[in-house]
């Protein structure tokens, strides 16, 4: 009698003679894979996209009426630089209050080829407080402290300079001016100087500047409010009856209007795509949603960095400061509270100045709270949130800025601008145009979005400039 034998195969058996069950790449052949929707990895939050209000636009033009203010003059000096060497563009000179209004191109020309550079190297005196102001200064690079004596005699740092500011322009107008503050090279800093005699030898050989800047020393400041706004006469604190003051309420003759700008692409699919591979996706929107991203992620871009409204080119100079030190430490932080300081709504910044912002915060020993929003958990800074943009840039010398933005046009902020109910509208402000089949059966469809961004009021937009990343 034969025992059957009940034992298994040895595996090296299996291999020799063959699989003995279906592969699982064979059976690959009959089923049905799950795809994912096509991924994109230029997506990102856009903070700031989800963050302002959004505001009906009518026409095309949004136009900010705002009361008339009263330029002072403290604008930023401009300059031409080649390699090492720089240069006064003599237009840029205007920025200086003495000189607001002058005109005379060749007077202009003239004085700015009597400006000198020097160098400083970090921690030297540019100018000493109480010492005769015997020339201008005109900062090209670099940051400088304006310091002062505080109540009880010690050395402040009033504020801290870069390029684009100057010291004043007393020297211009006042010949025994002196430097009312001590300013010092935090880093190397290149400056551009006239000295006061040549000033003054320029002005005694050019009567038209003469006449100017004496005109200018002698005419009295407009009333204004410390916003630079003409001011509105008001009495209070009086008994009996006294006369009480008339005024009126002016505006700007020329206010700004900001017109809507466009983002556009052509999407192209051929009609044997769409009509054979429409399962399980359609083509057709897939490749619609993806353009519409790439379309908002430029949204973004423009509206940030667009020289015409973008928000890092629309600040007020009065509103753009500098870090004291180089990285944004908290300190930097409280100072740019401080120019928004009228109920700020959030901070925005590159994710490398958030870290950077997170390392000097360690270092002090402190660690901001965060904030839940839509679901999120966000740094935040003495509660205002602070808000990750990819789009604010990072220069070669590592640095970038951080802006403080308060929102909506209650709040006389910064506001979003579109227009709804566009011909063919895809989603608000966007939309989707069929332009025909060409005669290689290639569908075209245009797609449009149209945006821009408005800043009501100045002191509703800080930014805190050059702050370094990669300290």
């Amino acid at each position: 009698m034969t025992v059957p034998d009940n034992t298994f195969p040895e595996p090296d058996d299996i291999e020799h003679r063959g699989n003995s069950s279906l592969s699982t790449a064979a059976a690959r052949n009959l089923a049905t894979t799950t795809k994912t929707v096509p991924q994109m990895r230029g997506i990102t939050s856009r903070w700031l996209l989800r963050l302002l209000p959004w505001v009906q636009v009518r026409g095309g033009t949004y136009r900010v009426n705002r009361r008339l203010a009263h330029t002072v003059g403290d604008g930023r000096v401009n300059f031409a630089v080649t390699g090492r060497v720089v240069a006064v563009i003599p237009e840029e000179l205007r920025e200086l209050p003495a000189l607001r209004g002058f005109t005379d191109a060749a007077v202009l020309g003239s004085l700015a080829e009597r400006f000198t550079q020097h160098e400083y190297a970090p921690g030297e005196v540019i100018a000493r407080a109480g010492l005769p102001a015997d020339r201008i200064v005109l900062i090209a690079h670099g940051r400088v402290d304006r310091l002062g004596i505080g109540k009880y005699g010690d050395a402040t740092v009033l504020a801290a300079l870069a390029g684009g500011d100057h010291l004043g322009d007393a020297p211009l107008t006042d010949p025994e001016s002196v430097w009312p503050y001590t300013y010092r090279a935090v880093t190397r800093v290149t400056v551009m100087t006239l000295a006061r005699r040549a000033a003054r030898e320029m002005a005694e050989r050019t009567p038209g500047l003469r006449e100017h800047l004496a005109t200018a020393a002698a005419r009295p400041a407009p009333a204004h409010n410390t916003s630079g706004e003409a001011d509105i006469a008001v009495a209070s604190g009086h008994h009996g009856e006294p006369a009480v003051p008339g005024t009126f309420v002016d505006y700007e003759l020329a206010p700004r209007e900001y017109e809507l700008s466009v983002a556009q692409s052509v999407l192209r699919t051929h009609t044997r795509v769409g009509d054979l591979y429409n399962d399980p996706m359609n083509q057709v929107e897939q490749q619609l949603r993806l353009t519409i991203e790439a379309l908002r992620e430029r949204q973004e871009h423009e509206m940030v960095n667009n020289p015409e409204f973008g928000l890092l080119h629309n600040a007020d100079l009065r509103q753009c400061i500098h870090p004291r030190s180089g990285p944004p430490t908290p300190d930097d932080l409280d100072e740019l509270l401080a120019t928004v300081w009228k109920d700020p709504g959030f901070l925005l910044a590159h994710p490398k100045a958030i870290s950077a912002i997170g390392r000097e915060c360690s270092v002090r020993g402190l660690y901001p709270a965060t904030v839940d929003f839509m679901g999120h958990s966000i740094p935040s800074w003495r509660g205002v949130p602070i808000f990750p943009c990819n789009k604010i840039p990072v220069t070669e010398e590592r640095t970038s800025s951080i802006l403080l933005v308060r929102a909506g046009e209650e709040n006389q902020g910064v506001v979003g601008l579109h227009q709804t109910g566009i011909p063919d509208e895809y989603e608000p402000g966007l939309s989707v145009r069929f332009m025909g089949v060409d005669d290689r059966a290639v569908v075209n469809y245009l797609v449009s979005a149209y945006y821009s961004a408005a800043v009501l009021v100045p002191d509703a937009l800080g930014i805190l400039r050059d702050v370094e990343i990669g300290h």
